[in-house]
C-alpha cells in the first residue's frame, strides 16, 4: 500500500540568526549614519556586480563578446551606481559634520524625513550624470572597428571607436564624470580636516570614535575617487595601467568598502561580538 504524503504545511517561518530582540533591533545601529552606511554596502555590491560576473565569465570563453545594446546598459549602470555613491559619501561627510559639530541640532536635521530625501537626491544626481554620459555616446556613430581595450563597456574606450570626430563630445564627458569627481573629492578632502579641528576640545573617548569614523571615510574616499580621477580627468588615451586601475576599481575596491567600515566601526564590532557571544550562551 503507497503511502500518501499527507504535508498541510504551506509556510515555514524563519527563526532568525538570534531571537533576542536586543541583537536585531540594536539601537546604536539605527542612527543616520548606519542608514547611509547600508545604502553604501548596497550601492557597492551593485557596483560589482556589473562588471564581476561577466568578467568571470569571460575568462572562460574564447570569444569575449557584447552586444551594443548590452554594452550601453552596463555603461549607465556603471555611471548611475557609481555617480550615486559620490553623492553618498559626500551625503556622509555632511552627516559626520553636523553629528560632530552641530550635536545639539544633530537629531532634529538628520531626521528620517531628511534622510530619505537626501538619498533621493543622491539617486536622481547619479541617474542624471549617468544619462548624460549615455546621450551624448548613442549620437556617435560607430561603423568601424568593434575591439574594446577593456574587459567591461565604459566611457573611454567606447568613444575611442566612434568614426567621427570626438574632441568635444570626450571634453564634455571629462566635465561631467572627471570634473564632477575631482570636485566631490576636493571637496571631501577639505571637509574632514575641518571637522577634525572641531573636536580638539572634546572628550578623549568623543575625541577617539570622531577620528576613527574619519579616517574610515577618508580611506573610503580615495578607494573611490582615487581610480576614478586617474581614468576621468584626463585625455582618453590608453596607458599600461588602465586595466589594473579600472580592475580595482570596479570590483575589489568595492567589495572592500563594507568590510573597512565594519572592522573599523566600534558599533558593529560591538554588536557583532553580542551576537556572537548570544549564539554561544
Amino acid at each position: 500500500m503507497e503511502n500518501e504524503n499527507s504535508t498541510v504545511v504551506a509556510e515555514f517561518i524563519f527563526v532568525g540568526l538570534t531571537q533576542s530582540r536586543n541583537i536585531q533591533s540594536d539601537p546604536g545601529l539605527t542612527a543616520p549614519l548606519y542608514f547611509f552606511l547600508g545604502n553604501l554596502a548596497f550601492l557597492d555590491a551593485s557596483y560589482s556586480f556589473i562588471v564581476a560576473p561577466r568578467m568571470l565569465v569571460d575568462f572562460l570563453s574564447e570569444k569575449k563578446v557584447i552586444s551594443y545594446r548590452g554594452c550601453i546598459t552596463q555603461l549607465f549602470f556603471l555611471h548611475f551606481l557609481g555617480g550615486g555613491e559620490g553623492l553618498l559619501l559626500v551625503v556622509m561627510a555632511l552627516d559626520r559634520y553636523i553629528a560632530i559639530c552641530r550635536p545639539l541640532h544633530y537629531s532634529t536635521v538628520m531626521n528620517p524625513r531628511a534622510c530619505y530625501a537626501l538619498l533621493v537626491a543622491l539617486w536622481l544626481g547619479g541617474f542624471v550624470h549617468s544619462i548624460i554620459q549615455v546621450a551624448l555616446i548613442l549620437h556617435l556613430p560607430f561603423c568601424g572597428p568593434n575591439r574594446l581595450d577593456n574587459f567591461f563597456c565604459d566611457v573611454p574606450q567606447v568613444i575611442k571607436l566612434a568614426c567621427t570626430d570626438t574632441f568635444v563630445v570626450e571634453l564634455l564627458m571629462v566635465f561631467n564624470s572627471g570634473l564632477m569627481t575631482l570636485l566631490c573629492f576636493l571637496g571631501l578632502l577639505a571637509s574632514y580636516p575641518v571637522i577634525l579641528c572641531r573636536v580638539r576640545g572634546s572628550s578623549s573617548e568623543g575625541k577617539t570614535k570622531a577620528i576613527s569614523t574619519c579616517t574610515t571615510h577618508i580611506i573610503v574616499i580615495f578607494l573611490m575617487f582615487g581610480p576614478g580621477i586617474f581614468i576621468y580627468t584626463r585625455p582618453f588615451r590608453a596607458f599600461p595601467a588602465d586595466k589594473v586601475v579600472s580592475l580595482f576599481h570596479t570590483v575589489i575596491f568595492p567589495l572592500l568598502n563594507p568590510v573597512i567600515y565594519t572592522l573599523r566601526n566600534q558599533e558593529v564590532k560591538t554588536s557583532l561580538k553580542r551576537l556572537f557571544n548570544q549564539q554561544l550562551a
